[in-house]
């Protein structure tokens, strides 16, 4: 709707607002969602009309727009129920909770379950955060309050909360003013006309002779009030509504920041108003500033405009461009070189500028990696971590359960910084309390909307630079942008805005103007002229300036859905490729100047079942990842040139990316990996980085193995060097950490590597408290009731510990309360566990603890088991006896199930059902259990002895089992029946005894495998095993517990001993060995007594973060010092070779499992 016709509402608003048309008035407000009358809605809250409330509201938002209209909605929705208990009206009360309150409870099942809790209190003012709720009137005030802040703040709100400042009967007054008009262009005006319709226009009855025009001046009280008006703009005093922009609209854009000249003089002509240049832009888009700090000034816009028309010239932009004369298929990166495993889903790739063996690499776990693909080395590795708490106070929560992911990762044209934007699955939402006034005002909620950029020096190394919110919703695409010669980021979002922002945070500019989220952006210039093409879900294709203008093109893309646009490498040829919701995919060349489509690309199949990729090189080839191959077209051509399948192992849709000179092309593979394809030239380049002439420099024994790059040790069958090392898929005996055939692949970058590599490696020893961070839980210290199982709760906000005695104690790390209203309302912020400050052991007010039944039991052999509702708000555990459920906030017991025998050993909830239970016995077999109806619904046999693990993966469907028998048992969660059994491969001369524990990588594919006598890693999809350590030298003690850091990316292990190792997850080589001097007193080294962890947990978000639980009784939380962040270095993969004195962990192994057990 144009910027007159939007004033026309307003006036008819003022209108009906005068005849005191009450009810038209606010259904107008509502359907044009033009004007949000607070007075209107103050009324009807403190009324207490709660329907009319939120319909009203439905005109201008939704429940799930954002994070202010999701609290604005609860606010409401929770004072209806809160009266209804008031009232004691607990049928409406249900009645509210189940239809109104339910949709919250997708992002906070936790505070659902509080308030469904209420229920059961007489007065609900007995729960401590309600205590304060005084009478009806005073609550709806006070949340008016709040309600009032919120909507403010809503950009959803902007412009609507202000009606325009109008003279009275505005409307009439114009309605006058036309008649007048009228009047005076009658052929025989009289002098008292009798106007008697507005329905058609004004004319006199012809007299017997003429008579001089006569101005006719009506008051207002003339025009009696109709019962409804005829339609305005069929009288032409408003200018029509702009349209599409025409053909030649584009060069118009690029050449003059004014709406397009035919736009223009058809408003001039037909308003008889003289418009000022850019005035028509202005009144498109009235809320954008007309000025800006970081504006671009386009002085040569005529030459431009006249450089962009089509002419016979061969070229519109005199680029230098290095475009290709002749070529040939050979110039296609075809032929696989590299094969390489991220460890998750490869969701975004780009090389660096000029370095062309660096890939930076985005995946669905929220981790960016850059690696050197000739040295197939993982150089760094980031995974997904909020970096300013502070600033984003609600992060923590919002990780919770959250699924993150990166959407886009982009290497700045100078190669110095590293661009991200993460995308987050929220499925919690982190309510604190039932008061959060202040909760959505702190901005992060629903936080998922991040992007972060890193500086990169050409050392191995990502350091932090800018973290920014930048978006309500995900980020969809993130670039780099040259705007009056400052480096800045551009993004867009399911805000369907773009922003543009310079390296140091700050918003430079805001482009709204889509209506659907903004799917992707291409930044580019032309000479001077910079500007943006945007894309977005509604299959809109905008182009914008610089300038805060507005967008200058308004084009519908083919498919009318998700479509990418890229230029040539020269910029000289615009292209766009997309899917439609249908299926149908587009790749086509854009007429840049006319705004229309040049040359369409034809080969897809007929449906694709997501969206795909495209890319361009050369300034001569498309290339699109489709039907599992990358298909190629010369750009002027539109049948497929040549496809490639990559030797197979692709996704359907495979996602790709062309090195800048086009040599090499990575395309992602179906097992969360990639490979690189080259020419003949990226595979020289790929040599050439592999060889360097440097090999006086390495070390004798380093020569001693030294091979050539397509051979493999002597003492090692050959392996495909195709095959990446650490892919799951990959049964290779690697034992201890070590590959065979890595020693064929990783050979020094430079001489620096080359120097660095012949000194020895020093492995991370912490042997005093002063090299980490400790914290010893309080009240932990007893050694009768030992903690035997130890959980962190999932927000990471505290830690649960099951004691030998079936006493279960909690500690929670302090929280800030923030009331700077001294309202009834309140935020409780809880600090995320940290070993920087000492916890509090927590509990209820009532003082119960939370016991499990033991009455019965011999404690000595009875196997405690514990797990945690994925919300924390239950807890089930049991100690030899029946099994119990507590609920997290009053210790309470809520019932309990499973009288033995048998026993319960290990409990699991499954991932998507709290009510759906996993229950291994003493007797070997494995209950299913729903609570919901206190019923067994399968029993699962496969086992010899007692459970002693379970763990489910959703991506696979299956439940993982292990035994006290060291056998592991793979069921369909869906049947439930049983798909595979094997048994784990014990080293020889070690005895099958002891607990099997089995914890998954955040890829739900592969599974470590824990027992006394190794560590193992296993592709659970086949069972196969991909890595093993056994335990010598320092840590040649048995294994008493180990678990996965919450990125997966370290395994950190527990010993009988008293150590704690810290491997890298991918490789199991040790990388931190800490000493148990480090975390006890001298007085417990000294003692008679063997103290060592029986139990570790990991920390939920920290990743470098874990627990312990001694013999002693005591819990401690270690983290390394905050100088290094981290637990060492991974060793490089020739370190068995170099020092195996530090590395026994790491010792080269070329033995098949069957020659080990001998």
């Amino acid at each position: 709707m144009s910027s007159l016709s939007r004033e026309l509402v307003f006036l008819i608003l003022q209108f009906l607002e005068e005849e005191k048309f009450k009810e038209s008035v606010h259904k107008l407000e509502k359907e044009s969602g033009f004007y949000f009358n607070m007075k209107y809605f103050d009324e009807k809250v403190q009324a207490g009309e709660w329907d009319e409330v939120e319909k009203y509201l439905s005109g201008f938002t939704k429940v799930d727009d954002n994070r202010y209209s999701m609290k604005i909605f609860f606010e409401i929705r929770k004072q209806k129920y809160l009266e209804a208990l008031d009232r004691q009206d607990k049928a409406k009360a249900v009645e509210i909770l189940v239809t109104d309150l339910k949709v919250f409870s997708t992002f906070n099942e936790e505070l659902y379950k509080e308030i469904t809790q209420l229920l059961t209190l007489s007065n609900f003012r007995e729960n401590e955060q309600l205590s304060k709720y005084g009478d009806t009137k005073t609550a709806r005030s006070i949340m008016l309050i709040e309600l009032k802040k919120l909507i403010e703040a809503n950009p959803l709100f902007r412009d609507k909360l202000t009606f325009p400042s109008l003279k009275s009967s505005r409307l009439r007054t114009l309605i006058n003013q036309s008649l007048n008009w009228q009047h005076q262009l009658c052929k025989n005006p009289r002098p008292n006309p009798d106007i008697k319709t507005l329905f058609t226009d004004h004319t006199c009855t012809p007299p017997n002779g003429p008579l001089a025009p006569t101005p006719v001046n009506l008051p207002v009280a003339a025009v009696a009030k109709p019962a409804s008006y005829t339609s305005l703009g069929a009288h032409n005093p408003f200018p029509p509504t702009a349209g599409p922009a025409n053909s030649s609209a584009l060069a118009g854009w690029m050449a003059n920041p004014s709406a397009p000249s035919s736009v223009q003089a058809s408003v001039v002509t037909a308003s008889s108003i003289p418009l000022a240049q850019n005035q028509v832009s202005v009144l498109k888009h009235p809320r954008t500033p007309p000025t800006n700090p970081g504006m671009v000034d386009y002085p040569e816009h005529e030459q431009f405009m006249k450089r962009l028309r089509p002419t016979p010239s061969i070229e519109e932009v005199t680029y230098p461009t290095s475009r290709q004369q002749t070529w040939s298929l050979d110039d296609l990166p075809r032929t696989v070189a590299v094969t390489l495993h991220q460890g998750s889903t490869v969701t975004s790739m780009d090389f660096h500028p000029t370095h062309q063996t660096l890939l930076l690499v985005g995946s669905n776990n929220g981790e960016i990696t850059l690696w050197e693909l000739a040295m197939r080395d993982r150089l760094v590795s980031k995974p997904f971590k909020i970096w300013d708490m502070a600033s984003l106070p609600y992060q923590a929560s919002i990780v919770k359960d959250a699924q993150i992911s990166v959407s886009r990762v982009a290497w700045s044209p100078d190669g110095n910084f590293v661009g991200m934007c993460h995308l987050m699955r929220i499925t919690h939402f982190e309510m604190p309390s039932l008061y959060l006034t202040g909760f959505l005002a702190a901005g992060a909620a629903f936080t998922k909307h991040l992007i972060q950029l890193y500086t990169y020096a050409g050392s191995n190394e990502l350091r932090q630079h800018l973290q920014i919110d930048a978006h309500v919703g995900g980020v969809n695409d993130l670039a780099f942008a040259h705007p009056n010669k400052q480096l800045c980021v551009v993004t867009c979002g399911d805000d369907k805005i773009i922003k543009v922002w310079d390296l140091s945070g700050r918003k430079l500019f805001n482009f709204e103007g889509h209506e659907a989220p903004v799917y992707s952006i291409c930044p580019h210039h032309k000479e001077n002229i910079q500007f943006i093409f945007s894309t977005a879900l509604d299959g809109k294709i905008k182009a914008w300036l610089y300038d805060n203008m507005g967008s200058r093109v308004d084009y519908d893309a083919p498919g009318h859905w998700c479509t990418t646009m890229l230029y040539s490498a020269d910029g000289s040829r615009l292209f766009s490729c997309g899917t439609s919701k249908e299926g149908d995919s587009f790749l086509v060349e854009w007429n840049e100047s006319e705004g229309t489509i040049k040359r369409t690309y034809v080969g897809f199949r007929k449906k694709s079942t997501g969206v795909v990729q495209f890319d361009t090189t050369q300034n001569h080839f498309l290339a699109v990842g489709e039907d599992s191959q990358i298909k190629f077209w010369d750009m002027d051509n539109v049948n497929v040139l040549a496809s490639a399948d990559a030797e197979g192992g692709l996704p359907s849709l495979p996602r790709l990316r062309f090195s800048k000179d086009g040599n090499l092309l990575a395309v992602t593979t179906a097992d969360n990996g990639f490979k690189i394809l080259t020419n003949a030239l990226g595979h020289r380049s790929l040599r050439a980085v592999e060889n360097p002439p440097f090999e006086a420099l390495r070390g004798p024994i380093e020569s001693a193995v030294k091979v050539s790059a397509n051979s493999a040790v002597s003492s090692v069958s050959p392996v495909n060097c195709k095959v990446e090392r650490s892919s799951p898929v990959r049964p290779s005996p690697i034992i201890n950490g070590v590959d065979p055939a890595s020693r064929s692949m990783e050979k020094p970058r430079s001489v620096d590597d080359v120097i660095d590599k012949a000194k020895p490696w020093q492995l991370a020893e912490i042997v005093d408290s002063g090299q980490c961070r400790l914290v010893t839980l309080p009240e932990s210290t007893e050694s009768s009731c030992k903690a035997v199982r130890l959980l962190y709760t999932n927000s990471g906000g505290g830690i649960l510990a099951l004691g030998s005695n079936g006493v279960q104690k909690l500690w929670k790390w302090p929280r800030t309360e923030q009331n700077p209203s001294g309202k009834i309302s309140q935020v409780s912020l809880c600090l995320k566990a940290t070993a920087s400050v000492v916890p509090q052991h927590w509990l209820p007010s009532s003082g119960l603890l939370m016991t499990n039944d033991v009455t019965v039991v011999n404690l000595e052999e009875a196997v405690p088991c514990i797990a945690l509702s994925k919300n924390d708000s239950y807890v089930m555990s049991a100690t030899g006896g029946k099994v119990s459920l507590f609920n997290m906030m009053t210790f309470k017991v809520m019932t309990t199930f499973m009288l033995p025998p048998p026993a319960s050993t290990f409990l699991a909830f499954h991932p998507q059902d709290n009510n759906i239970i996993a229950i291994g016995m003493d007797d070997s077999t494995i209950h299913i259990y729903n609570v919901r109806v206190d019923e067994v619904k399968s029993k699962l046999k496969g086992h010899q002895k007692r459970i002693t693990g379970l763990a489910f993966s959703t991506n696979l469907n299956i439940l993982v089992s292990s035994g006290a028998d060291a056998q592991l048992c793979v069921w369909s969660i869906d049947t439930w029946e049983k798909r595979k059994s094997i048994a784990i491969q014990i080293p020889s001369g070690k005895a099958p005894n002891g607990d099997t524990r089995v914890h998954f990588h955040t890829d739900q594919i592969r599974i470590l495998v824990v027992h006394e006598t190794q560590l193992a890693i296993y592709d659970a999809s086949k069972m196969e095993r991909i890595r093993q350590w056994v335990p010598q030298d320092m840590l040649s003690a048995p294994i008493s517990c180990a678990t996965y850091s919450c990125h997966s990316q370290l395994v950190f292990a527990t010993f009988c001993d008293g150590n704690i190792g810290v491997f890298d997850a991918d490789t199991l080589r040790l990388r931190c060995q800490i000493a148990l001097s480090a975390y006890t007193s001298t007085s417990v080294l000294s003692g008679s007594q063997a103290v060592y962890p029986v139990v570790v947990a990991a920390h939920p978000i920290e990743p470098n973060q874990f627990a312990v639980g001694l013999t002693d009784g005591s819990v401690k939380v270690l983290e390394p010092v905050e100088s290094e962040g981290k637990w060492g270095v991974s060793p490089p993969l020739d370190n068995g070779i170099l020092n195996v004195r530090t590395t026994s962990s790491s010792t080269t192994s070329n033995h098949t499992p069957d020659q080990l057990q001998r």
